[in-house]
């Protein structure tokens, strides 16, 4: 069985961060592991505090992590501190990981700034040079490239800066600011095209369901899993994505504000069945 490993926050409400990276690598048939950077008191509606754990014990988790049973793939989720970001990229460098996925989780959806100064530059300098794929949304791709994101030219503008700047390739997920979810792949020139930048669309469908609750984090492991497996990096996406559609279509409703997503919208058996 392949194996990914997720490194971020855990969502005490089960919809994103650590928890929704476990189910969906569990639903995308690869065997998950963690390592917790911070614990959040949080539900459906908003979140109530934050305890960080130590760079010490991080690196501790980490280390028994690679030494025991080595990751396929890794998925980087939300980490708020730059001594945290530096303890995960000498980390990465030292066990010499492979399909990083970085979510790089830098602003809210109201536009907030998540992240300080320090550890923006922290994860630009340390840990995006490391990934094999970026996949920030419109408000992150805009913070990182510096540009304001209102069409699709904008997108492969971003992309093109982004993917050149930290030498991987890049997810531009739509759905912010543009008229349709479409994400754009963009491929700097030392991914794998021999030189030349290039992109790709991949069309997704808007769903009317206002449960998007770690949509973001789902859709990262969902590639990270994929790609754990041995797909391309194209399809892994194409994967993911149908796999979030088909949990949003679900239409799970929980909780009193933003729910989470069906992630075992797929699964059957024995075991999951009711009592009657």
């Amino acid at each position: 069985m392949k194996t990914a490993l997720t490194i971020a926050g855990s969502d005490s409400s089960g919809g994103a961060g650590i928890q929704a990276d476990i189910k969906t690598m569990l639903a995308n048939g690869v065997y998950a592991m963690s390592a917790i950077t911070a614990l959040t008191a949080q539900n459906t509606t908003g979140v109530a505090g934050i305890m960080e754990v130590t760079p010490e014990f991080l690196e501790m988790q980490l280390d028994q992590i690679f030494t025991d049973i080595y990751p396929d793939a890794v998925k980087i989720g939300m980490v708020s501190s730059a001594e945290l970001i530096e303890t995960i990229a000498e980390t990465l460098k030292k066990y010499k990981a492979r399909n990083i996925v970085v979510d790089p989780v830098m602003v809210a959806t109201s536009g907030a700034k998540l992240l300080s100064d320090g550890a923006v530059e922290a994860l630009k300098e340390k840990l995006l040079p490391l990934a094999s794929v970026l996949t920030p949304n419109i408000p992150e791709a805009e913070e990182l490239a510096g540009i304001q994101i209102k069409k699709a030219q904008h997108m492969i503008d971003a992309g093109e800066w982004i993917s050149q700047t930290y030498h991987c390739a890049v997810l531009c997920k739509g759905g912010h600011n543009i008229e349709n979810a479409n994400d754009l792949l963009y491929y700097g020139s030392t991914y794998k095209d021999g030189g030349q930048g290039r992109y790709q669309w991949f069309e997704g469908e808007r769903i009317d369901n206002p449960n998007t609750h770690g949509t973001g984090c789902t859709l990262s492991s969902a590639i990270a899993s994929n790609m754990a497996k041995g797909y391309s990096l194209e399809q892994s996406i194409e994967r993911a994505k149908a796999y979030i559609s088909k949990a949003l279509s679900a239409k799970l409703d929980l909780g009193r504000g933003r729910g989470p997503l069906n992630h075992g919208f797929a699964l059957s058996g024995e075991f999951l069945s009711e009592t009657s």
